[in-house]
């Protein structure tokens, strides 16, 4: 292994690895491990370390609750407590400053981890001249446990120390301070959009990128952790108790639960305490709190197909029971009879001769949108009354997978965004068409341009007109990128009234 020079960081002194053309530095600690009386507290930073530290092997995780998507992608390890690091992909190691690309990953908050080698920076390093930060963090009932007084976001908490660490060392890895863009996807891509609304995190980025980022749930509820303390045998709120229990108890727990409450996949996630995440992020951007943070999100068209393609419920559904089941579906959602059935007619009649109307069709266009784009539009909304550089993409390009019933499923982005495609974790759902490397090199252009000046426009793709709520312009990425106004608007509108 070809070893870096020796840097000296806040936390002291380190050493990573060049591999070609890049200096890669991994698993860095940027805070105390979380453990005894650490556990379900706010991350502590890092105390100074002596000697060299050897940043060449990733870190661990942290724990993983579970979820069907291991199935296929397998589950990470190493596991454990001590998991707050990150990794670094950059250059060189010089005072160029380049912009910094920090990865937020997915997952539910209950599995995912920033040491998946489907989010290896290193094709966007070398593609852009930028630096890449992909980080670890809490998750489930380790992260997001709610006592009120007590815990609440610590999961959220470790992402801003990972930011605060960033601004205070990137410079030494060629990295601006001044010009950090947080982009995540699914569980990532919420929180993105809840840092922007966390007075913690205000100055220490300055671009958001959200891919497919769940519709923020303004509830605050203290059910999901008083129910897995029970299932523990610890009483209400005791935390001291609660710590001294074995965090794989915890996650057996904690899986149980989820087994018990399917519906409610992001059981854990942040709350909206008043404090550390003060009110709901739309509300933040609709004030103009984000004003001047430049801004990127989209969703992919059948986001949900991830979730229903397999589903038995679904796959042989006939016309009366399919309308049956939209119709029980809305109803969950507080819609009455009447609305119901015209939302479905929109749905009908706005596909028709475009995409398909059966009821697991619409079914899936109607979770899609409930779950992820309507959210979606009204950020749009929001930012763009008071930030010109706000950009939306709809990635269309469908998987072939599953006899293609997955369609633009949600994560098939990724590979395309990290140039991953021959990872083993993808390779069943992309395939090996000739249009792959084409797509994905457009993605990383677009990405890294946002990253470097707040516009994704560059010369291999149509001008990307900002948006706007007259134009509603948005970028459709597929072999061909071509921008469309208002599309699938009837959709949109039929929310209007319900979605706010």
């Amino acid at each position: 292994m070809n070893k870096s020079d020796v840097i000296d960081t806040t936390s002291g002194q380190m050493q990573g690895y060049k591999e070609d053309d890049l200096v890669i530095f991994k698993g860095i600690p940027y805070a105390e491990p979380p453990i005894d009386e650490l556990r379900f507290s706010p991350p502590v930073p890092k105390k100074r370390w002596d000697g060299v530290l050897e940043a060449t092997k990733y870190g661990a995780c942290s724990y993983q609750g579970y979820t069907l998507l291991e199935d296929f992608t397998g589950k990470l390890q190493p596991e454990g407590e001590d998991c707050l690091n990150l990794n670094i992909w950059t250059p060189n190691i010089d005072n160029k400053k380049r912009p910094v690309m920090f990865w937020i990953h997915g997952g539910a908050f209950i599995m995912g981890s920033g040491v998946d080698t489907m989010y290896d920076g290193s094709a966007l390093v070398r593609r852009g001249d930028v630096v890449v930060v992909t980080i670890n963090y809490r998750l489930g009932v380790l992260g997001y446990s709610y006592i009120p007084g007590v815990t609440v976001n610590a999961g959220h908490l470790d992402q801003i120390l990972a930011l605060k660490w960033v601004h205070d060392n990137i410079e030494r890895f060629g990295g601006d301070p001044n010009n950090v863009t947080i982009f995540g996807e699914s569980a990532g891509g919420y929180s993105v959009v809840a840092l922007a609304a966390m007075p913690a995190a205000k100055g220490l980025f300055h671009r958001i990128i959200a891919q497919s980022a769940p519709a923020i749930d303004p509830k605050v509820t203290k059910k999901p952790t008083k129910k897995v303390m029970r299932m523990l045998g610890v009483d209400t709120g005791d935390i001291n108790a609660l710590r001294k229990v074995s965090p794989e108890k915890i996650i057996t727990a904690q899986n149980e639960f989820m087994e018990e409450d399917t519906l409610n996949l992001l059981a854990f996630r942040p709350l909206i305490d008043g404090e550390t995440l003060p009110i709901h992020p739309l509300e933040a951007f609709q004030n103009g709190d984000c004003k001047n943070i430049d801004f990127m999100i989209g969703t992919n068209l059948d986001e949900a197909k991830l979730f229903t393609a397999l589903s038995p419920d679904l796959a042989n559904l006939d016309k009366i029971e399919g309308d049956k089941l939209l119709m029980g579906f809305l109803g969950r959602l507080g819609i009455d009879n009447n609305k119901s059935n015209t939302m479905i007619d929109i749905y009908k009649q706005a596909r028709e001769g475009n995409y398909s109307t059966d009821a697991k069709e619409i079914m899936n266009a109607l979770l899609t949108d409930n779950l992820f784009r309507i959210s979606t539009i009204r950020l749009l909304e929001a930012q763009s009354k008071y930030q010109p550089n706000t950009y939306n993409y709809l990635f269309t390009w469908p998987s072939p997978a599953f006899k293609g019933n997955l369609g633009a499923c949600h994560a098939l982005e990724l590979p395309f965004v990290f140039n991953t495609l021959t990872n083993p974790a993808f390779k069943d759902f992309i395939g090996k068409s000739p249009d792959l490397d084409g797509i994905s090199h457009k993605m990383m252009d677009a990405w890294i341009a946002f990253a470097r000046s707040g516009n994704p426009n560059h010369d291999g793709i149509p001008n990307w007109p900002s948006y706007d709520i007259e134009k509603r312009s948005t970028m459709l990425i597929n072999k061909e990128f071509k921008v469309a106004e208002k599309f699938l608007d009837k959709e949109r509108a039929a929310w209007n009234d319900i979605f706010r």
